[in-house]
């Protein structure tokens, strides 16, 4: 349904100087931005509460140099994040577009939290793979769900437009213009809403299972773990545009969503000493490379299917957040004081999870680095009680898509501005390359809030520029 129509001749019920498309983290932060140069804003979430990928997120955006990590004595800068993601992406990534939100996020969060009182504190008692430094931030309950209700508070606190129910199936343009847009409501009515510019933030396609299938083929089969309506109606209507796009096979996959419970595992199971097995009760990779590229490889496994295995010290760490919280109240996390007794648990061969157990501790030890060249190097024992909890690979989000300038607006092949278009979040291309391997943690809320903020403020002057012709 992602057409592009002709403008000429429409009658629009009503015309919004900013319009957004998503009630996402993107569309909120972006709705709160344009608002706050005083255009007016109207945001359009195709769901009947504004949700979208943020709320099955573990709500942790990475920023560097912000107050909160002065306060909690880490050094940081805008220019060594900068280098991890790129050293992440393996070069991939625009060295131009990392340093626009590696130098945004921060006074982003700061903003957020003085403008709009969203208590956020960094995470500091444990590392995510490919950061030097700690600047994973988060919300009180760790979990995305809180981050978006507290976004959607400040956009109706600010008095700002939500229409929920409201599906956007096709856009007006004139030449690469876009003039408005056509809702769809669930009874099949239609309305037609003009815009002086437009926000897309409505993410990527991981819903689309032919773009997938086109795309990403590894995770074609594999569980989805994002928003249904992600559907990637961005790319789709920027492609038609003349936008340029970038990296479309990237993603984020993630190889710990406990299984079948559906409920997403912090990876502080595996960066604080944990491990993953098979179903064969062996191991099978360098777990410690990152959670993304982890999720292809637990779907090689039997049946898709590993154990991630770690001890109560870990599992106190990862209390903070909701999800893992969940987990246990849900039986989802097996705890037995012997290998053996865990293996019976888990209803794998004992003596070759007893094995594997006693393999970790030798090399846990000695500081030693395994057959997959993982370190083991300053890793604490594993110690009774243990824990383990059934996971499969899933995929999260895309990380591909329409290529943007400094302002957020989307670009064509020629590397010229469209119009009035502007994307952030998941509809823009991000930071993590072609691979799954490139994306290092908290890279989409990264865009979503760092693109938002600055797509919001852009086109907001741009129609007041018009306005003021």
């Amino acid at each position: 349904m992602s057409r592009i129509l002709p403008a000429d001749g429409v009658a629009f019920e009503f015309t919004v100087p900013v319009v957004v498309i998503g009630g996402g983290a993107a569309g909120m932060v972006a709705a709160l931005a344009a608002h706050e140069q005083g255009a007016g804003v109207l945001v359009l979430e195709r769901d009947a509460l504004p949700q979208g990928s943020t709320a099955l997120s573990a709500g942790l955006i990475p920023a560097p140099g912000t107050r909160w990590q002065r306060d909690a004595g880490i050094e940081d800068s805008p220019e060594r994040f900068a280098a991890d993601i790129i050293a992440k992406a393996k070069g991939e990534s625009d060295p131009a577009a990392v340093a626009r939100v590696a130098q945004a996020i921060g006074p982003a969060l700061e903003w957020l939290a003085d403008r709009y009182g969203l208590p956020f504190s960094v995470v500091d008692n444990f590392s995510y793979p490919g950061h030097s430094a700690r600047r994973m931030h988060g919300l009180p309950s760790r979990a995305g769900a809180e981050l978006i209700d507290r976004l959607r508070g400040a956009v109706e606190a600010a008095g700002i437009d939500v229409l929920c129910e409201a599906h956007v199936t096709a856009l007006y343009a004139a030449g690469a213009a876009v003039r408005g847009v056509e809702i769809t409501r669930p009874d099949g009515s239609v309305e037609r809403v003009g815009c002086g510019a437009l926000i897309l933030a409505c993410n990527g396609y991981g819903g689309n299972k032919a773009l997938v299938e086109r795309h990403v083929p590894e995770l074609a089969d594999a569980l989805y773990f994002g928003h249904p309506g992600n559907q990637g109606d961005a790319l789709l209507w920027g492609e038609a545009l003349g936008a340029a796009t970038r990296h479309l096979s990237g993603h984020q996959g993630h190889g710990s969503v406990a299984h079948p419970a559906g409920i997403l595992v912090t990876w502080a199971t595996i960066t604080e000493g944990g491990v993953q097995l098979n179903a064969e009760g062996r191991r099978f990779s360098n777990e410690a490379q990152g959670y993304s590229e982890q999720a292809a490889i637990v779907l090689r496994q039997p049946d898709g299917i590993a154990w991630t295995v770690f001890d109560d010290r870990i599992a106190a760490i990862a209390r903070q957040f909701e999800d893992f919280r969940q987990a246990e109240a849900m039986g989802a996390v097996l705890s037995a004081n012997t290998p053996a007794e865990l293996a019976r648990l888990m209803k794998i061969d004992a003596d070759a999870l007893t094995a594997t157990m006693a393999d970790i501790d030798r090399l846990k030890a000695e500081g030693g680095t395994d057959d997959f060249g993982r370190s083991f190097a300053g890793s604490a024992p594993l110690v009774p009680p243990y824990r383990a909890v059934r996971v499969t690979g899933a995929l999260f989000h895309t990380q591909g898509g329409l290529v943007v300038g400094d302002d957020a607006r989307v670009l064509n092949g020629q590397g010229k501005p469209l119009p009035n278009l502007y994307a952030a979040g998941g509809a823009a291309c991000g930071v993590s390359g072609s691979k799954a391997s490139g994306y290092l943690s908290g890279n989409g809320l990264l865009t979503a809030v760092a693109l938002g903020r600055i797509a919001g403020t852009a086109a907001a002057g741009a129609v007041s520029g018009e306005t003021s012709q």
